[in-house]
């Protein structure tokens, strides 16, 4: 189960960017070159499915702000102001088109609102009238039900969600509610917070987390939990790799959940609000990627900020291992761990440089 290809135009600096992934698939590229852009790509994908397409790209300043004003080339078709946004995920390929509001934005105060302009799903990489297992445009929408009829959507459309997240009846469409289910878990990582006033820095209530939450709030009861699973080896392997000697320490008292390390030549543990940044985001990493109930896809933007070059081997080889569980995408400036995971993999990384303002792939 893996996004074979991903497409992407007029996002951002991503004008026309299409890319074929691979089980670990890491993207390199300097800084402005569009790596968080693409990671962002993947992340509005898997927000439509989950039906919240238009809160996360209002987080990033609406549609007039992520629509890239480049050109786009019109592989035969016209070519008005459109979004898209696409993947092939194993056999099934979907995509999104985007627009603007199709309303004087002087009669309207959402005016920064995406519309769904097209969506469509098939079977395979080419779209035919024979492979359609979803067709919509603007409001209207046919699907193509369990006995192989194509049924048209008998509920109005939201025109700002995507058909997809407001499917019903998985029974009646079992291909698209799979492919639904399947993007909305996707898992994504983007600068786990580190400051002074970080949340996972504090002893916090907790309840067994198998999976860390996008902030790492709940670290200390994550790393519990994949102890207790039946993975503390692992763990204690991913940490000792890291800072030889170290033994992680994890309190919970009455249900408040804490985290130390024990590290040779200090007389007593470090607790998390003294540990320093690159030490704590590496200790949220290892949650990530050791989770217990590992994603179909998991996405990390730029993991190395802030960790020394020593931690740069130990989190490629964690990177590798979870790779035997899940679909892997980093996207990093480093050329080191691109490197080291590339090693892991079998698979060079995919480089990422600007040109003329867009985001292109290779030489």
């Amino acid at each position: 189960m893996t996004v074979e290809r991903l497409w992407v135009e007029r996002y951002r600096s991503l004008v026309d960017l299409r890319l074929e992934l691979h089980p670990v698939t890491v993207i390199q590229g300097e800084n402005a070159t569009g790596k968080t852009n693409l990671y962002r790509a993947l992340y509005l994908l898997s927000r439509g499915a989950a039906g919240n397409l238009a809160r996360t790209l209002l987080s990033e300043g609406g549609m007039p702000s992520a629509l890239s004003a480049g050109d786009v080339p019109t592989r035969g078709r016209a070519a008005p102001v459109r979004m898209r946004l696409g993947a092939q995920i194993d056999d099934l390929s979907y995509e999104l088109a985007l627009g603007l509001p199709s309303v004087d934005p002087k009669t309207t105060p959402f005016s920064l609102d995406a519309e769904i302009k097209e969506e469509a799903a098939w079977i395979g990489r080419k779209r035919t009238r024979h492979s359609e297992l979803l067709d919509r445009a603007g409001a209207t929408a046919t699907a193509r039900d369990v006995d192989g009829a194509l049924v048209t959507f008998a509920t109005v459309i939201d025109r700002f969600e995507p058909a997809l997240a407001q499917l019903g009846e998985p029974a009646k469409f079992p291909e698209l509610y799979e492919l639904r289910e399947r993007m909305r878990r996707w898992r994504f990582y983007h600068q786990f917070p580190t400051g002074s006033d970080a949340p996972a820095r504090s002893p916090r209530s907790g309840v067994r987390t198998p999976v860390l939450a996008d902030d790492g709030h709940d670290l200390a009861a994550a790393l519990a939990t994949i102890t207790d699973m039946g993975s503390g080896p692992m763990l204690d392997d991913a940490i000792g790799d890291a800072f030889p000697g170290t033994h992680l320490m994890i309190t919970a008292e009455r249900g408040v959940f804490g985290l130390a390390l024990a590290t040779p030549g200090l007389r007593r543990p470090m607790e998390a609000h003294e540990l320093s940044d690159g030490t704590l985001r590496y200790l949220s990493l290892v949650a990530a990627l050791l989770s217990p109930r590992p994603p179909e896809l998991l996405v990390l933007n730029e993991p190395e900020t802030s960790l020394h070059g020593s931690l740069i081997a130990p989190l490629a080889r964690l990177i590798g291992e979870a790779g035997q569980h899940s679909q892997i995408v980093v996207t990093t400036h480093s050329s080191g761990l691109a490197g080291a995971v590339s090693d892991a993999s079998g698979h060079p990384p995919i480089v990422l440089r600007r040109t003329n303002g867009s985001t292109i792939a290779g030489d």
